[in-house]
């Protein structure tokens, strides 16, 4: 994979909208769990051997599946939505999920992009859509679930600077204490592969709680 490509899936900035969602951390500042550095970063840390470790896992499995001849999008897909068990966490995946793809459709055009849409009509999950995309890109298993983890904490460590108005240098020294974290997640997911027996299942409830309340708020600044 070209590092080029790499970076541009894992920016904030690519077009495919995860600036209007907060991975939780808008309801966890509104409830008080999040306060400050401190607690955004224990916020992160929990999130990303939970979530993040999941959805590295699903995205790897979905990189694999990618180059499979006769790929089980709608079987990877329902694994992928087991692992959540909130309604409006798998609704906010599945918007984002489709973003991914017409942004990464954009960049790395094909029919792989028809083939995941086909098989999956509602639009596949983010971590689902981030494999497929990673794969086009011309990248490997571990990138797949590298972008994944990453992502996972720098979007919610991005809207916790809009929300509390943090030090944007202070947490990017947060997000750089948990990079070793991230790679040793994306290092562990590679190999997944086809067999999905052994994909994480981390759970994460005060999230998918937090999620259920989120959606119900007349005012909020995040999708999600």
């Amino acid at each position: 994979m070209a590092r080029a490509a790499l970076l541009l899936l894992g920016d904030g900035r690519f077009p495919a909208g995860s600036h209007a969602h907060s991975g939780g951390v808008e309801e966890a500042v509104a409830d008080g769990r999040v306060q400050d550095l401190v607690t955004l970063e224990r916020f992160l840390v929990g999130r990303l051997w939970t979530v993040g470790r999941t959805d590295a896992g699903i995205a790897a499995a979905a990189w694999a599946e990618a180059g499979a001849a006769a790929p089980r999008w709608p079987v990877l897909d329902a694994e992928a939505a087991a692992r959540s068990a909130s309604a409006q966490v798998r609704r906010a995946s599945r918007s984002l999920g489709r973003a991914m793809l017409r942004a990464a459709e954009a960049s790395w055009p094909g029919t792989w992009v028809g083939a995941l849409r086909g098989a999956v009509p509602d639009g596949p999950l983010l971590a689902v859509a981030i494999g497929a995309a990673a794969r086009a890109a011309g990248g490997t298993e571990e990138e797949a679930a590298l972008l994944a983890a990453h992502g996972s904490v720098t979007g919610p460590a991005t809207a916790a600077v809009r929300l509390l108005g943090l030090d944007p240098l202070a947490v990017s020294a947060v997000l750089a204490r948990l990079a070793a974290d991230v790679d040793a997640i994306a290092a562990s997911s590679a190999g997944a592969g086809r067999d999905w027996s052994a994909l994480p299942a981390g759970s994460a409830p005060l999230i998918d709680v937090g999620a259920e309340r989120h959606a119900a708020r007349e005012v909020r600044l995040f999708a999600s």
